[in-house]
């Protein structure tokens, strides 16, 4: 339930930003990643199995496969790859997140041909989605941290949520 609902919760604010980040005029293609977030938050907070992590990170990368009109199944991998990957290197640098989800998906797109723009068109926009992400990845995961406090079922365990502590 609290994957589903930090899903959830992700997926509404991608549409959010999708709808209005080209409003903003001094955005422009800064555009934070949330999905990359999200998955590093569901890895680095899976609870005794990793499976439910990957797999709200693999439905939200397919969630946000439809509205982006990215090629079907890429952010799905992207995102359940960053996932194990947050897990595995148990950090909580949100740029850092980006970046690997970044170079994930370039490495994906190379792998099954998907066209792409040139090199360093490519690396520009990563170096940008970078800092845009780690820019708003201390409120999107401040976020997160208050549903899982409100899952919590010990007094304890809300106070770690609440202090960013992996249960």
């Amino acid at each position: 339930m609290r994957t589903a609902t930090i899903v959830l919760v992700a997926y509404f604010s991608c549409v959010i930003l999708g709808s209005v980040w080209r409003l903003i005029p001094w955005i422009h293609d800064a555009v934070p990643d949330l999905g990359a977030l999200t998955a590093a938050y569901l890895g680095l907070t899976a609870r005794r199995n990793i499976a439910p992590a990957v797999g709200g990170s693999v439905m939200l990368g397919y969630l946000v496969d439809l509205i982006s009109g990215a090629p079907p199944g890429l952010i799905a991998l992207v995102l359940g790859l960053t996932c194990v990957i947050a897990r595995a290197v148990q950090q909580r640098i949100s740029a850092f997140v980006a970046l690997v989800a970044g170079i994930l998906a370039m490495f994906v797109r190379g792998i099954y041909h998907v066209p792409s723009a040139a090199i360093t068109l490519e690396l520009r926009h990563l170096a940008v989605v970078v800092v845009a992400t780690g820019v708003i990845g201390p409120i999107v995961w401040r976020i997160f941290r208050r549903i899982d406090a409100a899952y919590a079922r010990t007094h304890r365990e809300r106070d770690a949520a609440l202090e960013g502590l992996a249960p």
